[in-house]
């Protein structure tokens, strides 16, 4: 089958999306790592970097939806990778000169968390702009199969990285990523609108929470938002706990914990190959239902690990089925997501998302390793498995069409 084009310009996207995405899976738990083996932090100091990082972030980020809104997103996409770039370049220059700090670690952890949360709403503004209706799944369908395969390559090359040349090295070349991330953004070229404000040209304290306004009054969004924002706080909630069950309680080597999650990536590269033609057969809304609630089955199974092979290909099968219907639930939902939402509501909409799906993220991890030491792990996996299997109450039961079709009818062009 012929690939599709969709433009130089979308070209121009996908790559800089391709290379700091590979980036960022390079230098995967560099910053632990580096609090570990260079600053010798114990577990305490290592679960608030990872906890502090993303709320703190997210909460940074939250004046940055409305800001964004209202400013050409190209410019922003590019200042938010040039300040990912300084961030994680001053760890290896204060680690050159014997000056790093765990503080300086926290810090930068969260710059780089709310530039994240600026940059993908920004993104996806740009993205909606860029590519027509009918193209955003075959979009988001690449994005998705890039960010599985990058996950699959990633990790394994930053841990031969990181045995070779150390863990600050990979932050090295995940700040590079994101400087030549900005250089791909500039290059999409064209002119781009500055984007007209409706109503008041002043900030009001207000604008900061439009974007949870509009999920929260909108029909298909507002299920969608409960949904997605649970199912990705509860399955990352139990990572932690699942390292500890399996490299301490069940003797598991390092690189069998790491094949164990790493090969599984192939099926998140499958289910993103398999959503346009299952969307084309069967519909955007039947698809999104069907992988959205088979995607909540899988997480009650890792309860049951053993030690040996056999344990370890349980944890295989269980993550390649979670992963393989996340592949094709991710590119259908960020489809739908975009088709629901207004053009000068994108990048206050999908800054909320980000935000409230980080806060909810660093809250569960936390929650979930208190109950793991009160219950034990497999208890706390089992309560999560059980939770996620009434997530899919929450995806929308109807189908949202004529909505779409008003929305589509505003964009210009």
């Amino acid at each position: 089958m012929v690939r599709k084009s969709l433009g130089r310009q979308f070209g121009w996207l996908w790559a800089a999306y391709g290379v700091s995405t590979f980036g960022t899976w390079l230098a995967f738990d560099a910053f632990p790592l580096i609090a570990i083996l260079v600053l010798h932090a114990g577990t305490t100091e290592v679960s608030l970097l990872a906890a502090a990082g993303l709320a703190v972030g997210a909460l940074v980020a939250v004046p940055l939806g409305p800001w964004v809104e209202f400013r050409r997103k190209r410019p922003v996409m590019v200042a938010m990778d040039l300040v990912r770039f300084g961030a994680l370049m001053s760890v290896p220059a204060a680690y050159a000169l014997g000056l790093l700090s765990f503080a300086q670690l926290l810090v930068v952890a969260v710059v780089v968390g709310a530039a994240d949360i600026a940059f993908t709403a920004a993104g996806g503004a740009c993205l909606k702009a860029l590519v027509r209706p009918a193209d955003l799944l075959v979009a988001n369908g690449r994005f998705e199969s890039t960010t599985w395969t990058a996950s699959v390559l990633g990790p394994p090359l930053g841990g031969a990285a990181i045995g070779m040349f150390g863990p600050v090295m990979t932050v090295v070349a995940n700040a590079v990523s994101f400087l030549l991330s900005a250089m791909g953004i500039r290059a999409i070229g064209g002119g781009e609108p500055h984007p007209v404000r409706t109503g008041t040209a002043r900030f009001r304290v207000g604008d900061l929470f439009d974007g949870w306004r509009y999920i929260l009054a909108h029909p298909a969004l507002r299920p969608l938002f409960f949904n997605t924002v649970l199912v990705s706080g509860l399955i990352m909630a139990i990572s932690p706990v699942l390292a500890v069950l399996m490299l301490s309680h069940l003797g598991f080597a390092p690189w069998q914990y790491g094949l164990a999650f790493a090969a599984p990536c192939v099926g998140g590269l499958l289910g993103a190959r398999l959503s346009r033609p299952l969307v084309a057969r069967f519909g955007q809304h039947k698809v999104m239902l069907i992988a959205g609630t088979l995607r909540a089955c899988w997480l009650l199974g890792l309860a049951f690990i053993r030690p040996g092979a056999g344990g370890l290909v349980l944890v295989m099968v269980v993550e390649f089925g979670l992963i393989t219907c996340m592949g094709v639930f991710n590119p259908v939902f960020a489809t739908y997501r975009l088709d629901n939402t207004a053009t000068d509501r994108v990048a206050r909409t999908l800054s909320a998302w980000s935000v409230t799906s980080k806060l909810t993220i660093a809250t569960l991890t936390a929650l979930w390793g208190l109950l793991a030491g009160l219950t034990g792990p497999r208890t706390a996996i089992v309560i999560a498995g059980l939770l996620l299997l009434a997530t899919p109450l929450l995806l929308p039961r109807h189908d949202n069409a004529a909505h779409r079709e008003r929305v589509r009818a505003e964009r210009p062009g």
